[in-house]
């Protein structure tokens, strides 16, 4: 077996493309590590996207047009302590800063075998649609995940890794996830 092919932002776009979920595609072959995973894309992706709540991207291969992974984004604000303000450069009097919040985000078993560095670069296309798509209708400063450490307990590192921090105002105590956030703009 070859070894996994690593994926960048410079060439993902040589090997992926990125669509919307729409009605009737073919979602059923998806399948992660994760089943709460599978099973958001397979029943419940698309009725939150008709409803407005979040809407579900698929990262498609080009050459078998498999679903390789997809991302769920959501509308959020992340509440900042005045020292995490301050980091930013965010001299604002209100705690609450925009932005755009990974719901779910999840890669199939199968090309993650055959592909490294998917995950990371669904982030990338988080930020891009963020940075590019949203900016000319609201303002979003920050790309915002809950780490789902119940499910995967190396999922933090796997965002501190692609430069997200924990949000000091929601941890502490256990949860089953750590609220992080990637600052856009710097």
């Amino acid at each position: 077996m070859n070894p996994p092919v690593g994926i960048t932002e410079d060439n993902g776009d040589a090997y992926f493309i990125i669509e919307r979920l729409a009605a009737g595609t073919p979602v059923w072959a998806f399948e992660c590590r994760i089943g709460e995973y599978t099973d958001y894309l397979r029943e419940n992706a698309l009725h939150a996207q008709a409803d407005h709540v979040a809407q579900t991207w698929l990262l498609r291969e080009r050459e078998s047009c498999g679903i390789a992974g997809y991302m769920s984004l959501i509308a959020d604000a992340v509440k900042l302590s005045t020292a995490e303000k301050e980091l930013h450069k965010l001299d604002y009097p209100f705690k609450t800063i925009p932005s755009l919040k990974i719901g779910k985000l999840a890669v199939a078993e199968v090309f993650r075998q055959k592909y490294r560095g998917v995950g990371t670069y669904l982030i990338y296309l988080a930020g891009h649609i963020a940075r590019n798509s949203i900016n000319p209708y609201c303002a979003a400063r920050f790309l915002t995940v809950d780490a789902d450490v119940e499910h995967d307990e190396g999922v933090l590192a796997f965002y501190q890794k692609n430069g997200f921090a924990p949000n000091a105002e929601l941890t502490g105590k256990y949860r089953k996830t750590i609220s992080m956030r990637l600052d856009l703009y710097i």
